[in-house]
C-alpha cells in the first residue's frame, strides 16, 4: 500500500517537496539573478569606461588647437608676402582692409604703425602657444595666449563678420576657454612635473 506523503511524491515529481531548481519558480528566479550579475558587470564597464573618458575629455580639443596653432604659424613664417607692409595677402593689407569695420581701430592703427613686427608677433605667438598645448608645458599659460590672439583677431579681423557663428576666430575664442581653466591634466609635461615634485617631496 502507498501512503499519503508518496502519492503527493508520485504526483509532484518532488521527493522533498522542496520546489528545486526543476520547478518553475525556481527556473525564473535563477534566470534574473544571472540577467542582474550581467548588468551590474556591464554597469561597472560602463562607469569604468565613462571615469576614463572623463579623464581624457580635453586631449583631442587639446590636440587640435595645438595642431592648428602651430600650422597657422608655419603658414605665416614660410610666407615672405605676409609679413609685408603693402601687396596682396600681406598683413599690412589684411590691417587696412578691416580698419574700418573693427571692434578696435585703434588696435588696427598701433598694428599698422609696424605691420611686419605685428605680423611675426602673432606668428611666433601662434607657435608658442600651439607647442605649450601640445607638449601640455604651462598649458594654462599657452591657453591664455590662445585666448588673447584669438580675442584680438576677433575684434580686429573677423568682427565685420555676419552672422557672428560664421567667424572663426570667436570660436577658437571660446574653445580655448576650458583649457584656461582646466588646463592639461593627463598626458602634459605639466602632469610629468608635478608628479616629479611630489616624489622629491
Amino acid at each position: 500500500m502507498t501512503g499519503r506523503a508518496d502519492r503527493t511524491n508520485d504526483a509532484t515529481g518532488d521527493p522533498g517537496g522542496t520546489g528545486g531548481p526543476s520547478a518553475p519558480g525556481g527556473q525564473g528566479r535563477t534566470g534574473r539573478a544571472r540577467w542582474k550579475a550581467t548588468f551590474a558587470r556591464w554597469q561597472v564597464t560602463f562607469d569604468r569606461w565613462k571615469a576614463v573618458a572623463s579623464r581624457y575629455a580635453l586631449l583631442p580639443l587639446r590636440l587640435f588647437l595645438g595642431v592648428t596653432f602651430v600650422y597657422a604659424a608655419l603658414d605665416k613664417l614660410t610666407d615672405s608676402a605676409f609679413f609685408a607692409a603693402e601687396g596682396s595677402g600681406s598683413i599690412g593689407e589684411t590691417m587696412r582692409g578691416v580698419r574700418d569695420s573693427s571692434a578696435i581701430p585703434a588696435l588696427v592703427d598701433l598694428a599698422l604703425k609696424n605691420p611686419a613686427g605685428f605680423g611675426y608677433a602673432i606668428a611666433f605667438g601662434e607657435l608658442a602657444v600651439g607647442i605649450g598645448t601640445l607638449l601640455g608645458l604651462y598649458a594654462r599659460v599657452a591657453a591664455l595666449g590662445g585666448v588673447l590672439i584669438s580675442l584680438s583677431l576677433w575684434l580686429t579681423v573677423s568682427w565685420q563678420v555676419s552672422p557672428y557663428y560664421l567667424g572663426n576666430d570667436l570660436a577658437y575664442l571660446m574653445a580655448w576657454l576650458p583649457l584656461l581653466l582646466a588646463g592639461a591634466s593627463e598626458l602634459s609635461a605639466d602632469r610629468f612635473l608635478a608628479d616629479r615634485r611630489r616624489r622629491i617631496r
